[in-house]
């Protein structure tokens, strides 16, 4: 039940493209009938060659030109048949895929940071690919298969229905034998399809961390981890395809009984006069035709098996809750004061293990707010829930006496400049990322953003300066290039209020000097939310807020917390214990 709901599924896919699928049905069942005429043609030009010296040569002739023209004509209703369900096929997996790109970008960010990225890229590519490659031209072989079974059938009757009455019984026990392997090689086919996931995942973790692994010496244990995973991948591999390869050349073993059947029975008919030898040379050809389907399909079951596997694994993708819906009163808010109330929030990423607990906190229109505290604490936490990446559980936050649960999700964001600590670029021209915020942008506005990030002067030594391509990921760009140009593209943007998640950390000291000049000039007159753990960047803040466990333990400007000698004292002291002690 559960694989006819998937093939209902997928079968919905195909609708847009149901014109081709007529046509292909309709050229496989011109393909059928014109196959199964030339066995005729052929019969009646062996009954023309009667014997020694007495050939009818001129109607043997005909016949065979007949025969020549019929085979043409299947050649070309098979290629026409092919080119339809290739219309199907690739235009279904297309719309498979947007829609899970599309999905993607619904998703709560929970879901995304909840599973593998592997995986998530293997159900759009991998599982995506073995739907086009197996079910759709699998639907379409099981219809041209039916039609030959009954065309065939019916060809038999006509010519003898003893003979065609022992080709139905036999048959029958085909079917049972490739029912009975398919429900072997079903489990193991979901199976391989699952560990296939899992490897794409552990691949693409380990080659983007390629530095990480060399630099701790982790090659051979991530090597036995690897191992470990493909090995149950052969395992389940091969059970599958030992069970799946079971199915043809048993159900083959059945047509061969088949035909020896009927090679039987007509030669007795033969020396009766019944039948004439070119009937009985049709008759072997039709009963191979007849069988041929069900070989067909019993070949096609590991594609049928490994594709409504893959389909599953996309379908429960597609099934996933979106993110709630912005409501129906929510506003666009273009502009904002930068006044931020946090008002008895409680979070938790895992239902029995709470986070942030009534949390309350509120930051006056320009003040900076700073935010420190060890790893954990929930400073990133905070972030998110102000972004709306994730919602609380319960509390409230307002912009300017406004709920973010009334402004639209788009809006809310916009309303924010957000630098993280790990800095992220796309396969473009350094305008084109710099400008990711601001396509508009003009080149003029492009270029007075790099100055300010002081990331212009390396720009205009490149030999293609601003149309320079980044590669993925910015892999030839410095960790520090690529922060700066993130910096860059914030500044461009000239948002009311700014997030800076460790926002220099990659940088020099001599460039994180201009550059916290530069942020401290954008923050003059804007709301500003810092993550730090060098607490030398923030003594500056407005308010420094001192997270831990969730809750914030202090808070005061750099001064008030020092003379507090409390957590923040600690801390600042673990970092300047020896200028201190000197």
């Amino acid at each position: 039940m559960k694989n006819k709901g998937t093939l209902k599924r997928i079968l919905k896919y195909a609708k847009p493209y149901r014109s081709s699928l007529v046509f292909a049905m309709i050229f496989a069942l011109l393909y059928v009938v014109l196959n199964l005429t030339a066995p005729v043609l052929v019969g009646y030009a062996i009954d023309n060659i009667i014997e020694k010296n007495n050939v009818n040569f001129n109607e043997v002739a005909q016949l065979l030109l007949m025969v020549g023209v019929t085979v043409l004509a299947c050649a070309v209703f098979q290629w026409l048949m092919g080119l339809c369900i290739n219309t199907v096929s690739y235009g279904t997996v297309r719309d498979m895929r947007k829609d899970i790109f599309k999905k993607f970008n619904t998703v709560p960010l929970k879901y995304i940071d909840g599973h593998p990225h592997g995986d998530l890229i293997s159900r759009m590519i991998n599982d995506v690919d073995a739907v086009g490659d197996g079910l759709l031209q699998g639907i379409t072989q099981l219809f041209s298969g039916l039609v030959m079974i009954i065309c065939t059938l019916g060809f038999m009757i006509f010519i003898n229905f003893y003979i065609a009455l022992v080709v139905v019984i036999i048959t029958p026990l085909s079917m049972f034998v490739a029912g009975f392997i398919t429900k072997l090689s079903q489990k193991q086919f979901r199976e391989q399809s699952k560990t296939q996931g899992e490897i794409s995942s552990y691949i693409e973790e380990y080659i983007g961390q390629q530095k990480v692994v060399k630099a701790f010496g982790y090659e051979e244990r991530s090597q036995e981890d690897f191992e470990e995973i493909n090995a149950r991948l052969l395992e389940c591999g091969k059970k599958a395809q030992f069970y799946s390869s079971l199915a043809n050349p048993s159900t083959r073993f059945v047509n061969g009984i088949v035909t020896a059947a009927v090679c039987t029975v007509g030669s007795v008919s033969a020396i009766q006069g019944t039948l004439s030898v070119g009937q009985i040379s049709m008759f072997i050809t039709y009963a191979n035709q007849y069988t041929k389907p069900f070989n067909e399909v019993t070949g096609v079951i590991p594609q049928l098996q490994s594709a409504l596997a893959g389909a599953a694994r996309v379908f429960a993708l597609l099934d996933e809750d979106n993110q709630l819906p912005d409501s129906e009163n929510s506003i666009d808010m273009k502009e904002c004061k930068g006044k931020i109330d946090i008002d008895g929030v409680n979070f938790s990423y895992v239902p029995e293990k709470p986070l942030i607990t009534d949390f309350n906190l509120h930051v006056k229109p320009g003040q900076n707010v700073a935010i420190v505290g060890p790893t954990g604490c929930g400073k990133t936490t905070l972030i998110n829930l102000l972004m709306r990446f994730y919602d609380v559980n319960s509390g409230d936050i307002k912009i300017d006496g406004t709920s973010i649960y009334d402004i639209k999700r788009n809006s809310l964001r916009s309303l924010y400049g957000m630098v993280l600590q790990e800095s992220w670029l796309y396969n473009a021209s350094i305008r084109d990322n710099i400008a990711y915020g601001k396509p508009d942008a003009t080149l003029d506005e492009v270029k007075q953003a790099a100055k300010f990030a002081f990331i212009d002067h390396f720009i205009e030594r490149l030999p293609d300066k601003y149309d320079t391509i980044i590669t993925e990921d910015g892999a030839n760009l410095s960790q520090g290039q690529k922060q700066l140009m993130c910096i860059a593209r914030v500044m461009l943007c000239d948002p009311p209020m700014l997030i800076l998640d460790e926002a220099t950390s990659s940088i020099d000291t001599r460039t994180e000097i201009k550059i916290q000049r530069a942020f401290n000039k954008m923050m003059e007159t804007r709301t500003s939310f810092i993550v730090a753990h060098r607490l030398s960047t923030i003594k500056e803040a407005d308010i420094i807020l001192v997270m831990k466990d969730g809750n914030i333990i202090e808070q005061g400007s750099h001064s008030e917390l020092m003379e507090k000698k409390g957590f923040y004292f600690t801390l600042y002291n673990s970092q300047f214990a020896k200028t201190i002690s000197n």
